[in-house]
């Protein structure tokens, strides 16, 4: 099942034509929230997404048992930014088993294949699946 806030955005997406779609991802990565103070630029405690041609870093926080992603993407990359935003926003407060329940082609249904690259698709995928890795290890240090 797909948490509700990735579900609205889904079909936000579903409702957009080609170049709307790339306005919106665009709108997505100026949204991405800033790292927290203790964060900073050092990366120390993110841990990079290897599978990414760009370079992504990604933080879990548990909160009252709800994951809070971080990312830190380069300005650059704003079509990156926006793929990470997007899972950032529709996951933010979710429980760790929600997060794994996402399925990993959750995605196609936005088309978003008609508007960018097949390595684009592929890193969404993969932030997904390293977004999926920490839930699971927040999911250990509960037990």
């Amino acid at each position: 099942m797909i948490p509700k806030r990735l579900q609205e955005i889904i079909e936000d997406f579903e409702s957009m034509e080609g170049r709307e779609k790339v306005e919106a991802l665009v709108d997505y990565s100026e949204r991405l929230p800033v790292l927290p103070d203790q964060t900073g630029q050092n990366h120390n405690d993110m841990e990079f997404v290897e599978e990414c041609m760009t370079p992504v870093y990604c933080k879990a926080k548990v909160e009252n048992g709800g994951i809070h992603f971080y990312f830190d993407i380069p300005a650059e990359s704003p079509t990156v930014k926006g793929l990470a935003a997007i899972l950032g926003e529709g996951l933010d407060g979710a429980s760790p088993e929600e997060v794994l329940n996402v399925p990993n082609d959750f995605f196609l249904p936005m088309d978003l294949h008609r508007v960018l690259t097949m390595q684009r698709m592929n890193g969404f995928a993969a932030i997904l699946a390293h977004m999926k890795r920490l839930a699971t290890e927040a999911l250990g240090k509960r037990s």
